[in-house]
């Protein structure tokens, strides 16, 4: 039986194209007010459905009661109460893999970008004040034979890593609940506290999902512990950080800059004093925005809901209870799950 997918977002013509061989596909490219009613109506026959940005909310949830699987064109899935997902059943897959390199090179690009002052003094120059040499005023700080921080080693994190060694020659410091033991041997990185990585580092960047446990872990406390002359990345999930203590940090020059591409609130407001402060490179969330990444991204989402709806295992299930119950159910056909 062929099964009804419902898309949340356009998709190129080659991913649409596969899943209209295996499925039945209705695409919306945006939900908003004037569509939602639609939107809930078809979901109400829907077996799967796939996009990124909005967030599923739980009348979305009840109003699909046929829902087995979800698939996020994302890496990040903080739009989805994984909880309420699996206790209907419902298996989320995500994309990490097609993410890692390309966010890996952003947020290299935000460190030089802070570092070497580049945005400051593009804008600098293009205002007509370039008349003679640069001077002290103006020079920025090295970021080769520093030391870097990693909240959080994981995929993108141990991408960072080896650009940091083996690039530029840092010395690579990190926060995990887990030891990684291949960054540590391939890469030299060190394991340390929390605290102790904000105090040593020049660089602290982090890149952990966003969580309870997560949500402002970089706050006033710990923006007072970096080095005054330390810059701040974020490029994971803007509430991982307490935007307005780092607001505070950087007007008093408590920390030298940051190079931020997500934000607490999206898309962040004109009127942000992030945007008016010289030491702030901010980013309209472009982590993964490359044609090659996004269409990757896509076509693995496809790729998960196709192999899920079809009643096969895939590596990027996020909630592998989900999986266990659904296949319990299909074994035991008295028993119910989903919806």
């Amino acid at each position: 039986m062929r099964k009804r997918v419902v898309l949340y977002r356009a998709v190129p013509r080659e991913v649409l194209g596969l899943l209209q061989e295996n499925h039945e596909v209705t695409v919306y490219e945006a939900v908003n007010e004037s569509n939602r009613k639609a939107f809930l109506d078809t979901l109400g026959t829907a077996h799967g459905i796939m996009g990124n940005t909005l967030k599923i909310t739980s009348d979305m949830l009840d109003a699909a009661p046929l829902l087995e699987a979800v698939s996020t064109i994302s890496a990040g899935y903080d739009a989805f109460d994984v909880d309420a997902l699996t206790r209907r059943g419902i298996i989320l897959t995500n994309t990490p893999d097609e993410v890692t390199e390309t966010t890996a090179d952003l947020v290299f690009a935000l460190m030089l970008a802070c570092a070497r002052r580049v945005v400051e003094m593009a804008n600098w120059a293009r205002g007509g004040a370039w008349v003679k040499s640069v001077g002290e005023p103006y020079f920025g700080v090295d970021v080769h034979g520093t030391t870097l921080g990693i909240v959080g080693l994981g995929r993108i994190g141990g991408a960072v890593a080896r650009r940091a060694a083996h690039g530029f020659g840092m010395r690579v410091l990190y926060a995990n609940r887990q030891a990684n033991r291949q960054a540590e041997d391939a890469y030299g990185a060190e394991r340390c506290t929390l605290d102790e990585l904000l105090q040593q580092s020049d660089f602290v960047c982090t890149m952990v999902p966003l969580t309870t446990e997560t949500h402002h872990m970089i706050g006033a406390r710990e923006l007072s512990l970096m080095k005054k002359s330390a810059i701040l990345i974020n490029a994971s999930r803007g509430p991982v950080v307490d935007e307005s203590a780092l607001i505070e940090a950087l007007s008093s020059a408590r920390i030298r800059g940051a190079g931020l591409d997500v934000f607490e609130r999206e898309p962040l407001p004109a009127d942000s004093p992030l945007y008016t402060l010289p030491s702030v490179v901010a980013l309209p969330h472009i982590g993964s925005a490359t044609r090659a990444t996004r269409d990757a991204m896509a076509a693995r989402a496809a790729k998960n809901l196709i192999a899920t709806l079809s009643g096969h295992n895939v590596p990027a299930i996020v909630n592998p209870n989900a999986w266990d119950m659904r296949t319990a159910a299909q074994a035991n056909p008295c028993g119910s799950a989903g919806g």
